[in-house]
């Protein structure tokens, strides 16, 4: 994994946007005093690609992320692995509540090319390639996956932050022997011993699938084949011999098929001749035509009387008079009648109006008065609490006159000081001016009721004298439009003549109408009969029509009964002539028959000698019959050699299943114990500690060197005689040296071991270089150059000393003011 560039914004130092670009950074240093920020800038790789910081203390430290008084945490990654370029992008909000949490993750394949240099500044998790992660959960499995290593591995090899520098040094064999396992892609191994064991089963399965398919094909046998071939041979003879069989059974068939014609050409002409029957009811249909027109005519004459009665009666209606004018003149002397009744009534509602209205402006008068009344005693109430304002400063001046002495306000001499008042006017004068005020505005709010009472009541009066005024015009009118009008008794006679004159043409034009259906009912039936009769002619001429390939008599068209007579009688005569020649016909057909059964008996007899039953009996039927036995016994030919193949196949499988199957148990076998990885893993530690012993020794000046014995370290102290010395018994400066010993070689080592994506790209050192003495620390930085200058892995360094940033190409010199962090890249 190589860090190519870091955005963050809102993580712990870092309030605002900041960006650390990597990119050609092979050897670099992130220099800085204590506290600026230069760990942060680690502990943000860390928490974009596993959400966790290892001096958080866990997940659950993820509050530190966030600034002071930020409320939302924003740190992105781009790096390289194997060849491969990834984003992972992490945002941590706080809530309402003050919880932190995780509100996004993702990790994205970026493609080729991508120019990281021109990436926005906001963070978003935008489309930035293929989502290979999109949630927390998904982040962990994809991130190891992309980089090769768990965030505990990755933390020991690859950033090494400070308090966990000499994990790997400490580390116990197990733990150790598991970073090597994913360092150098180890697990392979097991794959492979999983997968041959899975092989081994999955050929078995196969191999008992084979057997039964052997064992379903034990008939497909070369001398079941040679058999089948023989009767194909035979089916198609049998189908040769039907068909040349066939001219003879047709040429019988259509010598029935005539002689059959014949017979029945006989038989319809019996059948048609012998149906001519006369129709029932014959002699009633005539009749019933002439019937029906009598009544007809006399229904005619019906509605013609009763038409002419009814024109009578509305002559006389029409005489009579208007019906609605009468009605309208009736109606003046009802509603006369009715203004004369309401003329009174309307009177006294304008009277009662009147007294009302009085009543209502007198009570408003006095009302005013008693407002303008308050309103002055309001005024004297106000006056006399000015009064008693000047009295009550007055007699508290009296409280420090003397008699003798001069007043204050005249400046003349007091001769007697006067006494002192027990209560205060100004009280007095108050509860005086609210008894007035709460009495005026009492008149005044009566003096409005009164007020709105009074113009209500003048509004009431005007308009019942309007309505009244109103009423007396209409009266005035109507007893004028009543004026030489007919009186009320002449008008009820008049109209009680017009309603026995209508009822009597509502009698009239009922009979009318009575008469009209009458008719038609008269005219339905004649229609009726007639069509009776022509349906009997239709009939006749169907029936005739029928047998006039007979040549039957010509017909009377006046006498339809005598048509039919005649009809029937010669019917009859034709139909005895033909029945001889009918007995000749069927003989002819019998004997047609018996010859088509002798031609059809020996095609059958083909088939019985081939082997084959039949019951086809028509000639496509019998030449199907040969032909599809012809094909079913080359189908089971076919079917038999394509068996026959299938197990040959089969058997060479069975032999190639059993191989594989000895293999992969084998292999899987040999792979069980373990044996090959611990054998690898060995040779790894081995070549793993001889490059950490020559490092160690050119940074200890020859004193140590480094050993390892049933997975536990072990330094050789060569300046105490040889002495092997376990590494938990080694100073802080000599841990150190022996740490980075192992670090630098994990990154020289490892990378060219490695058979994954989890190769060594970079390391990042924050820890130690403070307790190195200038001979030591030269050799460090000599070394670290010598890692660098290889080119093939980024070198990093977090520190605070001078000595050893100077000789390092690029820094990110980090520091921090009293809103945030910042970074500057100086150098190439």
């Amino acid at each position: 994994m190589r860090p190519l560039r870091l955005d963050m914004a809102g993580f712990t130092v870092f309030r605002d946007q900041t960006t650390v670009d990597f990119t050609d950074a092979d050897y670099f240093a992130l220099v800085g005093p204590t506290g600026s920020g230069k760990s942060t800038v680690l502990d943000a790789i860390c928490f974009a690609l596993y959400g966790t910081v290892p001096r958080w203390g866990g997940a659950r430290g993820i509050g530190n992320a966030l600034a002071p008084s930020s409320a939302e945490a924003r740190v992105r990654l781009v790096f390289e692995s194997a060849g491969d370029r990834f984003v992972a992008t992490r945002v941590v909000r706080r809530d309402g509540r003050g919880n932190v949490k995780t509100a996004g993750a993702g990790l994205q394949l970026m493609p080729p090319g991508f120019d990281v240099t021109k990436l926005d500044t906001g963070m978003d998790l935008e489309d930035l390639g293929e989502v290979l992660a999109g949630t927390p959960a998904e982040m962990d499995a994809a991130v190891i996956e992309a980089v090769g290593l768990p965030y505990e591995q990755f933390t020991s090899c690859v950033v090494l932050p400070q308090g966990q520098f000499a994990d790997f040094l400490h580390a116990k064999p197990a733990t150790r022997q598991q970073i090597l396992i994913n360092l150098l892609g180890l697990h392979v191994y097991e794959g492979v011993q999983s997968r041959a064991a899975e092989r081994g089963k999955a050929a078995e399965a196969k191999l008992t699938v084979v057997e039964q398919q052997l064992g379903a094909l034990e008939d497909a046998t070369d001398e079941a084949v040679t058999a089948a071939s023989e009767r194909l041979e035979r089916m198609r003879g049998l189908t040769a011999a039907v068909e040349g069989a066939m001219p003879g059974l047709r040429a019988a068939r259509e010598a029935e098929g005539t002689a059959a014609g014949t017979r029945d050409a006989i038989d319809a002409e019996l059948t048609a001749l012998g149906s001519v029957r006369t129709p029932t009811g014959l002699q009633e249909a005539t009749g019933a035509v002439a019937a029906a027109r009598e009544a007809a005519d006399r229904a005619a004459v019906d509605v013609q009387a009763a038409e002419e009665s009814e024109e009578k009666v509305r002559g006389e209606l029409t005489a009579a008079g208007d019906p609605g004018r009468l009605r309208v003149a009736q109606d003046r002397h009802t509603e006369l009648a009715r203004l004369i009744e309401q003329e009174e009534w309307f009177a006294g509602k304008v009277s009662v109006a009147e007294v009302e209205h009085r009543d209502a402006a007198a009570a408003a008068e006095l009302a005013h008065a008693h407002n303008l009344g308050a309103q002055q005693l309001l005024e004297q109430a106000r006056q006399d609490y000015r009064d008693a304002q000047q009295l009550d400063r007055a007699s508290a001046l009296r409280g420090h006159l003397t008699a003798g002495d001069a007043c204050p306000v005249c400046e003349q001499t007091v001769s007697v000081v006067p006494e002192v008042p027990r209560e205060s006017a100004v009280r007095l004068a108050e509860q005086a001016g609210n008894l007035a005020r709460e009495e005026s505005e009492a008149a005044q709010v009566r003096w409005r009721e009164r007020d709105a009472v009074a113009r209500n009541a003048a509004f009431d009066l005007e308009r019942k004298r309007g309505q009244y005024e109103h009423h007396l015009s209409r009266l005035a009118e109507v007893r004028k439009a009543v004026e030489g009008l007919p009186t009320v008794d002449e008008l009820q006679r008049r109209l009680a003549e017009l309603s026995e004159l209508q009822r009597r043409l509502e009698d009239a034009g009922s009979a009318v109408r009575r008469a009209r259906e009458a008719q038609k009912k008269a005219q339905t039936v004649v229609r009726g009969a007639e069509e009776q009769q022509r349906t009997a002619w239709r009939q006749f001429d169907g029936v005739r029509d029928g047998l006039a390939r007979f040549a039957p008599p010509p017909a009377d068209r006046d006498d339809l009964a005598g048509a039919w007579r005649a009809l029937v009688d010669w019917a009859a005569g034709e139909h005895g002539l033909r029945r001889a020649s009918r007995d000749e016909a069927e003989a002819a057909v019998r004997a047609a028959h018996q010859a088509t059964v002798h031609a059809h008996d020996a095609i059958v007899r083909l088939f019985t000698e081939a082997g084959v039953t039949v019951t086809e009996r028509d000639e496509a039927s019998l030449i199907r019959a040969a032909t599809v036995t012809a094909e079913r016994a080359e189908a089971a030919w076919q079917r038999l050699t394509e068996r026959r193949e299938q197990a040959r196949a089969a058997r060479e499988q069975r032999a190639e299943l059993l191989s594989a199957s000895r293999v992969a148990k084998s292999l899987a076998g040999h792979l069980r114990a373990n044996n090959f990885e611990r054998w690898l893993l060995e040779e790894a530690l081995d070549l793993l500690v001889d490059g950490a012993s020559r490092i160690l020794r050119e940074l200890t000046g020859g004193q140590y060197e480094l050993m390892h014995e049933k997975g536990e370290f072990f330094v050789i102290d060569h300046h105490d005689a040889g002495l092997r010395r376990g590494v938990r018994t080694l100073s802080g400066g000599e841990t150190f040296q022996a740490s980075l010993a192992l670090a630098l070689a994990l990154s020289e080592q490892l990378a060219g071991m490695s058979t994954t994506a989890a190769s060594l790209e970079s390391i990042v050192l924050d820890e130690g270089f403070g307790t190195l003495d200038a001979a030591t620390l030269d050799v460090v930085a000599a070394t670290l150059e010598n890692l660098a200058a290889r080119g093939d892995r980024m070198v990093g360094l977090v520190t605070h000393v001078h000595a050893l940033a100077e000789r390092v190409p690029v820094r990110f010199e980090v520091h921090k003011d009293a809103r945030t962090a910042h970074v500057e890249r100086v150098g190439l």
